[in-house]
């Protein structure tokens, strides 16, 4: 704009010149034309206008100013303005930028994450002359330093952890050091957010390998338990007929044999006529007969 400026007004001066030689009119009114329009683009150089959710870094003649907030800046026409998103953005890390780690056993995964970060506009100057363009901050920071540090992480457990029990666990410890890392230098990280860990086919092998070994060594253990519950049901059963039969032994004296005699003598009596063989010690068993047979 400052270049058109100067333009106008050089031609101006050329009109006005060659109008005042020939007293041409005409010209004269272009000059005049021209002039107006010259200090309307001069002026416009010196204004510089931020959008919303923006923020501009001035540099002059290679001297970085303070940063431009949203709204109309007057700056020099010899100001470039370079400006940043203060929009949160998403880097994604799948597809041909999925994270390959190693977890502490030397296991490989393949992880894919995504972290949402944002220019923190009050230091926006310091990422300019970190990066220089929004691109390059994602390129050259966000990106670079997510992969190291989700590597650091997943590199201090196992891939059990790693691929099932931990994930929570990992995936805040990978947020905070993100967080940690990004924000001194001007990069607010909202979010990071785990999405798959997709283990390597040599890694799937091993797990595969693992819980059959796990399974078998389950059924093992299950079968042994049973195995020892029967056995100490078998020999409480058999202590327990052994103490029973000991019962019964010493309550069979003589004495409760023949009373137990007798009984059965009355009983039968008292339907058929018997005879028998009195009970008593030393007889033996009685023997109970009836008399109606032979």
């Amino acid at each position: 704009m400052f270049v058109l400026f100067v333009i106008l007004v050089i031609a101006a001066a050329v009109m006005y010149l060659v109008a005042r030689g020939g007293d041409n009119k005409g010209l004269k009114l272009g000059a005049v034309g021209a002039l107006i329009a010259g200090l309307f683009a001069g002026m416009a150089s010196c204004v510089h206008i931020i959008s919303a959710y923006e923020v501009g870094v001035p540099v002059t003649f290679g001297k970085v100013g303070s940063p431009m907030n949203s709204g109309m800046n007057i700056t020099s026409p010899f100001t470039n303005v370079t400006t940043f998103s203060t929009r949160p953005v998403d880097l994604n890390l799948s597809d041909k930028d999925v994270v390959e780690v190693r977890s502490s056993q030397g296991g490989v995964m393949y992880v894919e994450v995504t972290v949402k970060w944002a220019v923190t506009p009050a230091k926006a100057v310091e990422l300019y002359r970190l990066a220089g363009s929004e691109d390059a901050i994602q390129q050259r920071l966000v990106f670079p330093d997510s992969r190291e540090i989700i590597r650091n992480v997943f590199a201090r457990h196992t891939s059990e952890e790693g691929y099932t029990s931990a994930r929570e666990k990992i995936n805040a410890e990978i947020g905070d050091l993100i967080k940690e890392r990004l924000a001194p230098r001007g990069i607010a990280v909202t979010t990071v957010n785990l999405r798959n860990v997709r283990p390597s086919e040599q890694l799937q092998e091993q797990i595969d390998r693992k819980i059959q070994q796990q399974q078998a060594t389950e059924r093992a253990t299950e079968a042994a338990r049973t195995a020892t519950a029967e056995a100490e049901r078998r020999r409480i059963e058999a202590e327990g007929i052994a103490k029973a039969n000991k019962i019964l032994n010493d309550s069979l004296s003589d004495r409760v044999l023949a009373n137990q005699c007798i009984e059965a003598f009355k009983e039968a009596a008292a339907k058929n006529p018997v005879y028998a063989v009195p009970c008593g010690t030393g007889t033996g068993n009685p023997l109970i007969v009836d008399g109606s047979k032979r």
